[in-house]
């Protein structure tokens, strides 16, 4: 039996960046939780993704998305008439030192911070209409540094930071935002280092929980925070790493 504040039947939930990972992940736990769930991916339609990459489509409305256009996340908005949750979870990084050059820098950027307030934007009269939630997936970087990785790092600092403000801005409109930072998570965008055992090794050795996170890990805490049980949070952004910056 599912808790009553856990029950999401009757609601709509738009995921972005919601086809694999923890996106994919949050995704069918509110579809589990009796919630209609829209989920975004960058393939052109659900049948291009493989089940052993860790995506579960089944069940759930997909749109083709690419995050880094306004234009198509406005697109997308139109498609909408009801949405009580928005969570964004879309985000890129890119290896070997390239975020260093700026046309790189302004890619991650553009996705990992820009879309969100596009997003948060876009869907704003309709989460202030259902008195709704938004939850933005940031990361433990933006609360340390990544050397090789500038963009990803601004970028996810930047959106600690719109989390804050968006929370104080939208609480009187009845939109509670907060958000989520996730620590070592084993998604595809990981897998440089749970895929090298050395790397993997040493990473479990610093965590004090002992183990790399699960993407269900987050899942439930996005289903707590956009539950009556969240109530009285706004503008957090709630670190979810195992101990990881202890």
């Amino acid at each position: 039996m599912i808790d009553p504040s856990l029950d999401y039947t009757g609601k709509a939930v738009c995921i972005i960046g919601g086809s694999s990972g923890i996106g994919n992940a949050t995704a069918q736990a509110f579809r589990s939780r009796g919630a209609e769930v829209h989920v975004t991916g960058t393939r052109a339609s659900a049948a291009d993704y493989d089940p052993a990459e860790g995506s579960d489509l089944e069940g759930l409305a997909y749109h083709p998305l690419d995050a880094s256009e306004d234009a198509a996340i406005m697109a997308l908005r139109q498609t909408f008439t009801k949405l009580d949750i928005l969570i964004c979870s879309q985000g890129m990084v890119l290896y070997k030192r390239a975020e260093f050059e700026p046309e790189n820098f302004a890619r991650v950027v553009q996705v990992n911070l820009n879309s969100l307030m596009t997003c948060a934007g876009q869907f704003y009269d309709l989460l202030k209409q259902a008195k709704g939630s938004l939850i933005i997936i940031s990361s433990t970087a933006a609360f340390h540094a990544t050397v090789g990785n500038p963009g990803y790092n601004a970028s996810k600092a930047g959106a600690a930071g719109l989390t804050r403000t968006l929370g104080k801005a939208w609480a009187p409109d009845g939109i509670r935002v907060n958000g989520i930072a996730p620590g070592m998570i084993a998604t595809k965008m990981t897998r440089v280092t749970t895929d090298n055992p050395k790397r993997r090794e040493a990473t479990i050795r610093s965590i004090p929980v002992g183990r790399i996170g699960d993407p269900d890990d987050m899942a439930g805490l996005a289903l707590f925070l956009a539950s009556p049980l969240a109530g009285y949070i706004v503008g957090q952004t709630i670190i979810a790493d195992g101990g990881l910056l202890l």
